[in-house]
């Protein structure tokens, strides 16, 4: 890996990690607790459709490690974690088949995200009555997933790697 493929990862880790803070500022009142707006998955989506998947890949679970190494806890490191993992396990293929444009693939990656999520509270808490917020998690990753798809593309479109 030369220089420039090192100061990409770390830029585009920086900015992740950046968007997280920024996104912690945003009070976002729903009745699902947890719900996040997903800004750090522009950086993911950018990576996908300008780099290759593997450094999509790195660039996500590094931004998830520092992240909950500096503003989070065990909970919140197993919670991005899963919602990482699942969101990359589903976004990756689809990329790879061509068949899918960057907002497709960013919808998909916002609703398995939250269902990563869910998966991990019902293991941690141990009950399945969290099932209860799946459509309302399901639908603002829908939502959160189209918004970054369309500025992640837009932003992949006009960004220039050197």
């Amino acid at each position: 890996m030369d220089g420039k493929h090192i100061a990409r990862y770390a830029l585009l880790t920086a900015l992740a990690m950046t968007l997280a803070w920024l996104e912690s500022l945003i009070p976002v009142s729903s009745a699902v607790p947890g719900m996040k707006l997903g800004l750090t998955n522009l950086v993911v989506v950018f990576a996908l459709e300008r780099m290759s998947v593997r450094d999509a890949a790195a660039i996500s679970l590094v931004r998830v490690l520092l992240v909950s190494l500096t503003s989070g806890n065990a909970y919140s490191f197993a919670y991005s974690l899963a919602g990482a993992a699942l969101s990359l396990a589903v976004m990756l293929p689809l990329k790879k088949t061509g068949r899918f444009s960057i907002t497709g693939i960013s919808v998909a990656g916002g609703v398995c995200h939250n269902i990563g999520q869910i998966l991990v509270a019902m293991a941690v808490l141990g009950t399945s009555r969290l099932v209860y917020y799946l459509p309302a998690l399901l639908v603002s990753g829908a939502a959160a997933g189209t918004a970054i798809g369309i500025v992640g593309g837009i932003v992949a479109k006009r960004v220039r790697l050197a």
